[in-house]
């Protein structure tokens, strides 16, 4: 079974993602800060992680720079979930950080559950 984890300090988004994945058949845990993050990547290795840029105690495209240059989870995909659209913050997502997917919020069902598969398909193992 695949396992995504979640990482966003908005609980009603992991709420509305973690419904979403479980009804399609995904195992979803859930992150709401990079200490949490890092804490459950030093246990267990998701399938594909959806992180949240704006996030309180780290920013988003400094977690997926530092969960991509670790040796033990750089092969995890990561795919921005973000309510930043600017052309930069997206270039920055893809050049600083190497992340492997970038959605704009708000969330919709057949956008994030194609480029799950997308990234899973090119990236990730299923």
């Amino acid at each position: 079974m695949v396992n995504i984890l979640i990482v966003d300090d908005e609980p009603d988004i992991v709420d509305i993602l973690t419904i979403l994945l479980k009804k399609k058949g995904y195992e979803v845990s859930a992150a709401y800060s990079a200490k949490q993050c890092f804490e459950i990547l030093e246990n267990r290795r998701p399938d594909i992680i959806l992180l949240d840029i704006m996030m309180p105690d780290m920013d988003g495209v400094e977690i997926c720079n530092e969960i991509k240059s670790n040796s033990e989870t750089k092969d995890i995909p990561v795919v921005m979930v973000t309510v930043k659209s600017a052309e930069e913050d997206i270039v920055r997502s893809f050049k600083e950080a190497k992340c492997d997917g970038y959605i704009v919020k708000p969330i919709i069902k057949a956008k994030i559950l194609g480029t799950i598969e997308w990234v899973l398909k090119n990236y990730g193992e299923t």
